[in-house]
């Protein structure tokens, strides 16, 4: 057949330009680009078919239509050809709407002309949709929006002009407007498509701005487009009462729309872990918010604020999102089950971070950004109420991290190795150390959110102190009474109960170190009195565990003691001298002692060897024979009595203490019983009460008896002529004689 040979032809052809083309090696290089010009060639061939067919179709529909306007005689034979030629022109296309538009401009009472020029404009209308659907999809797929947005525009243009027209003719045919409809129905869909890759620029819009900001530019200029005829509908809407079918779009709102959706998921979306795989994913998540919004603020108001139109404020309607955004989710957050330190990482960062330089108080965020005006992210009766749920968290965690602490410290107390020594030698334990530690952990935490929140921290950690004073001395108190079992264990009792009475030094400098860092000084008054309850304790904690480790050392002197003033001791005993070793050798390790409970144990440790050596005078142990014994007694009291003044001469070096007087007592109860002249006792008894006035006539009898050579009588005159004396005592004088208690049963006299 004809089409057989003429594709024949052209295959020939075909391969004649090929092999011309591909004579030389070189040659085979070009392929590629052969191939694209002969596919533009063929485009271009195709296309100018396309349009001679749409021109000879238009030519022979403007026959038709001339011939129909010019033809003469009634207007319902011309009405009637124009309906039929079209449908023969335009085949099953809905140009037949057209006719029916055309056939009711000849009964408006337009001029021949003017119908004329009505129905010319109609027809290319129609015509012209399907190849302008085409163009405008390929633009929107190549990316070319602004192209693709004015085609679209001359197509809405088409089909609202025709829509007026039959509204204007016949508003009440909604068949026929339907079908105008329907017909332009992808056109529509192009509407959809093309508003899709708008707001999906919109949605990337601060990612965009940067690397192609004209096509940014472009969006806003679609919108803006856009808004400019809905304007037009809605004032011709007004007037004539018709609007076309999607109007107004309101793609401006959509916009801000979109954009108040991608900041609110942009915010969500930085979580990344949770508290099972991360416990510090609330303070991830914040800072990670902190950066995004300071980063994409910072590009619209230097990039975006520029690709805008001024009136439409975008860098105050994006400040105004982020803000809304951010409130939301730490609302959300606040209503979450949030551990105690993720309430301060919470309360730290609304309430102070955000508004801080690392966020919207950033100078290059200024002067478009007012902190001061900013609303609160999340209210105060929310904050109130972490507030007080964090107090509540906090004083359980308290109260269980002490009791840990203390409990961690006992363990330490029965280890077979000594405590460690601070720089100065002194031993202690780690509890004040892990104590002081946390309490100025969440003291700083608690500084982080307000002045106010971090005065409540201070009182509760003070006040939870205080309690735990009270446990740490019946612990202190069990671990004599549990030593005094079994002296042997723990192995290293004494070096640990230094450690504890030196940590009561530590307690104090540590309060006081909290309260002067952390305690405004008009707040001083409220914490006096707690001060002194805790001073108090810690002062009885550490008398106590010094008495104890005196008890240690009178225990170990309890036999050496029970040989003064007797016969052995008489006859030469070393005991004091073993007394005086024992003691420095105890005091060796209490150099360990801080310095302030170190002098009171010395004082206490010198008064209580003088009050024992007294206690075994009245005990009448021994009574002198004669005035030999009685000079040798006495002398050796003396002596004794200055071995004493010169060991804690030595092992008050230092200290400032008065070493003297607690000895001098010795010395005089050495003079009475050294009296040689019997008449002058009255005398040097007198002398000795006017000195000691605690002395009891009890006391006044058993030295007495001790001397060996006064009689009932005598010891009664005596005693009651002293009770009719004054006493003169030194006013520096602690009364010693009160503790000393005078046997009433007869003791029996030791021979040997």
């Amino acid at each position: 057949s004809t089409m057989e040979e003429t594709d024949r032809e052209a295959v020939a052809t075909a391969v004649q330009r090929v092999a011309g083309m591909l004579q030389r090696p070189d040659q085979l290089d070009k392929v590629e680009q052969y191939r694209r010009r002969e596919a533009r060639k063929k485009a271009s061939v195709e296309a100018r078919l396309k349009v001679q067919s749409l021109i000879n179709l238009s030519v022979c529909g403007c026959q038709v239509m001339s011939i129909t306007l010019n033809l003469t005689g009634n207007e319902e034979l011309r009405k009637n050809h124009l309906h039929i030629t079209f449908r023969e022109v335009a085949g099953d296309h809905l140009i037949y709407i057209e006719s029916k538009l055309c056939c009711k401009i000849f009964k408006s009472g337009l001029s021949h002309h003017q119908t004329q020029s009505v129905c010319f404009f109609l027809f290319f209308a129609f015509l012209s949709v399907p190849e302008i659907v085409r163009e405008t999809q390929d633009l929107i797929e190549r990316g070319e929006l602004l192209q693709a947005h004015r085609k679209l525009m001359d197509l809405e243009c088409s089909r609202d002009n025709l829509m007026y027209e039959q509204y204007r003719m016949d508003s009440k045919n909604t068949h026929d407007m339907n079908l105008i409809h329907t017909y332009f129905g992808d056109m529509q869909k192009l509407s959809e498509e093309l508003a899709k890759q708008l707001w999906m620029v919109v949605q990337r819009s601060l990612v965009t701005v940067r690397r192609d900001p004209t096509l940014l530019v472009s969006v806003v200029r679609i919108i803006e487009r856009e808004e400019k005829i809905d304007r037009r509908m809605l004032d011709r809407k007004k007037q004539t009462g018709f609007i076309p079918p999607g109007r107004p779009k309101k793609w401006k709102e959509k916009m801000f729309n979109i954009l108040e959706r991608t900041v609110s998921t942009r915010i969500e979306g930085t979580q990344a872990d949770t508290r099972e795989s991360d416990k510090m994913w609330l303070v991830r998540h914040l800072e990670i918010i902190r950066k995004y919004v300071l980063d994409d603020l910072l590009v619209a108001k230097t990039l975006l604020d520029q690709c805008f139109p001024t009136h439409y404020d975008i860098f105050n309607k994006l400040l105004n999102m982020y803000h809304q955004a951010l409130s939301t989710r730490m609302q959300e957050l606040a209503a979450e089950d949030l551990e105690a330190n993720e309430i301060v990482s919470l309360l730290t960062w609304v309430l102070n971070t955000y508004k801080s330089t690392e966020m919207m108080g950033n100078s290059e965020l200024s002067p478009e950004v007012d902190v001061n005006s900013l609303n609160p992210l999340i209210s105060q009766n929310v904050v109130d109420q972490l507030l007080s749920k964090y107090m509540s968290t906090l004083t359980s965690n308290i109260i269980g991290w002490l009791r840990k602490a203390l409990e961690t410290d006992k363990k330490d107390w029965i280890k077979e190795t000594e405590p460690e020594a601070d720089q100065d030698g002194y031993y202690q334990t780690t509890l004040p150390a892990i104590v002081f530690q946390m309490f100025e952990q969440n003291l700083q935490v608690a500084a982080q959110i307000n002045e106010d929140l971090k005065t409540k921290v201070l009182l509760l950690c003070l006040q939870q102190m205080n309690s735990f004073l009270t446990r740490y001395k019946d612990e202190a108190q069990l671990y004599k009474e549990e030593h005094l079992k079994n002296r042997q264990y723990p192995q290293c009792y004494v070096q640990y109960m230094i450690a504890v009475i030196n940590n009561c030094q530590t307690f104090k400098e540590s309060i006081i170190s909290l309260k002067r860092k952390y305690l405004k000084i008009e707040m001083e008054d409220t914490l006096s009195s707690s001060h002194t309850s805790m001073d108090a304790t810690l002062d009885i904690i550490a008398k106590e565990g010094c008495s104890s480790l005196l008890d240690e050392v009178f225990m170990d002197l309890e036999p050496h003691l029970n040989e003064l003033m007797t016969k052995k001791w008489l006859m030469g005993s070393n005991a004091v001298g073993t007394i005086c070793v024992t003691v420095e050798d105890y005091f060796n390790d209490f150099a360990k002692i801080k310095k302030p409970y170190k002098k009171t144990m010395t004082i206490e440790a010198h008064r209580r060897v003088v009050v024992e050596y007294i206690r075994a005078i009245m005990l009448k142990r021994i009574s002198f024979k004669n005035a030999e014994e009685r000079k040798e007694g006495a002398e050796r009291m003396i002596k004794e009595a200055e071995q004493f003044r010169f060991l804690f001469k030595k092992l008050a070096a230092g200290s400032g203490e008065d070493t003297e007087g607690l000895c001098d007592i010795i010395e005089a109860i050495a003079e009475v019983i050294k009296l040689t002249d019997p008449s002058l006792l009255y005398l040097e008894v007198s002398t000795l009460v006017s000195k000691y006035p605690d002395i009891r006539d009890d006391h006044i009898a058993a030295l007495l008896t001790v001397r060996g050579d006064a009689s009932r009588d005598m010891k009664q005159t005596i005693i009651e002529t002293l009770d009719q004396g004054p006493s003169q005592p030194n006013p520096n004088y602690v009364p010693i004689f009160k503790e000393i208690t005078v046997p009433t049963l007869t003791v029996p006299k030791l021979l040997k």
